[in-house]
């Protein structure tokens, strides 16, 4: 799954993201509500985790309501110190699914937002990718391309996942570092260069026409001719 985090606490969101990375699920975070709100709205995610309290001008309960105004059903869980009674309420009332209070265990934060995105809402997310003849299923974590089965590691997924989901865009090396490897500086290594040339090996090199493209000066592009 594709999952947004909204949380300012440096350690929950750090333990959050780390958990739900391990549990195999593509994950974005944001510190602050404009940020989450801009994200929410502008891409596609599974399910969000919400934090009430949150700095940049907008809090969790106006964030989802501005959502919901938009015809955002994406699933929302509250994560949220605010545990009384009232303060539940008032986040089910905005559009809430379902409300997880601080401390918590993660394995209870993982099966709420399981249970959340197998109820469904309208059409659901889609669950695979397409880029001409390359396919990717996001619920068996398995890529085709064409009649041949590719193995990736799971950065490499992650990685392919990004550039997929931004078909027929430049991807910029700060897009890439932040979206795949949540790197919010440059490091000055060569890791998007070197996973770039092994993917490009199972990808591109046992097939007449390539996929990935470097855009000079700009960054990297996946597109079919058709694009």
């Amino acid at each position: 799954m594709r999952i947004l985090v909204v949380e300012d606490d440096k350690d929950v969101a750090g333990f959050v993201l780390k958990g739900l990375r391990e549990a195999g699920h593509t994950v974005e975070h944001a510190d602050n509500g404009r940020d989450g709100l801009f994200l929410a709205a502008s891409e596609n995610f599974d399910a969000i985790i919400l934090d009430r309290m949150l700095p940049g001008g907008i809090d969790g309960l106006r964030l989802l309501e501005t959502l919901r105004g938009q015809d955002n059903t994406t699933p929302v869980l509250f994560l949220s110190a605010l545990g009384q009674v009232d303060d539940r309420v008032k986040g089910l009332k905005a559009g809430g699914d379902d409300y997880l209070t601080k401390p918590f265990a993660f394995a209870e934060l993982l099966a709420r937002v399981e249970a959340l995105t197998r109820r469904g809402k309208g059409d659901g997310p889609a669950t695979r990718l397409q880029v001409g003849d390359l396919e990717m299923d996001l619920l068996s974590r398995s890529v085709r391309r064409g009649t041949q089965k590719i193995d990736l590691q799971p950065r490499e997924f992650r990685l392919l996942e990004y550039l997929m989901r931004h078909a027929g865009q430049v991807v910029t090396r700060t897009m890439l570092l932040e979206g795949v490897w949540d790197y919010h500086f440059d490091p000055q290594t060569n890791v998007i260069d070197v996973h770039i040339s092994r993917l490009r090996q199972k990808v591109d090199k046992p097939f007449e026409t390539p996929l990935l493209h470097t855009v000079r000066n700009a960054g990297y592009m996946l597109r079919a001719e058709d694009i």
